[in-house]
């Protein structure tokens, strides 16, 4: 059983930053970080490699940074100069590939959400 607990999420302001977490039970995964806004779909962010080799959407690309602990088996995602539009529950999912993916199905296993509110 495969199990993701995202933490981290919370209330900022305009500008600032925070960091999420997404911590994996069992072995290693290709690990990504989606998004989802009300009335909206979920939405690919970044992902990274049990090697290391990551990607990320265009609308993150230079703000939005992801890295991971093997050890701790445990993905971050590190989000500077957060705007309102960033506003959204941050999903973690874990993907049996060796790269990573954007695509939400390519992803097996989901954590909760963590929720991130960005005020002006």
């Amino acid at each position: 059983q495969v199990r993701l607990v995202e933490s981290g999420g919370g209330l900022v302001q305009a500008g600032d930053s925070l960091t999420l977490s997404c911590e994996a039970s069992g072995r290693t995964f290709t690990m990504g970080w989606f998004r989802q806004a009300p009335g909206k779909e979920r939405d690919f962010e970044a992902a990274i490699s049990p090697s290391g080799s990551t990607a990320y959407a265009d609308s993150v690309k230079g703000r939005f940074t992801i890295s991971r602990d093997n050890a701790k088996n445990t993905a971050y995602l590190q989000m500077r100069s957060l705007k309102p539009e960033d506003t959204a529950v941050y999903f973690c999912a874990a993907s049996a590939d060796p790269l990573p993916s954007l695509l939400r199905n390519r992803y097996d296993y989901w954590g909760h959400g963590t929720q991130v509110t960005v005020s002006t």
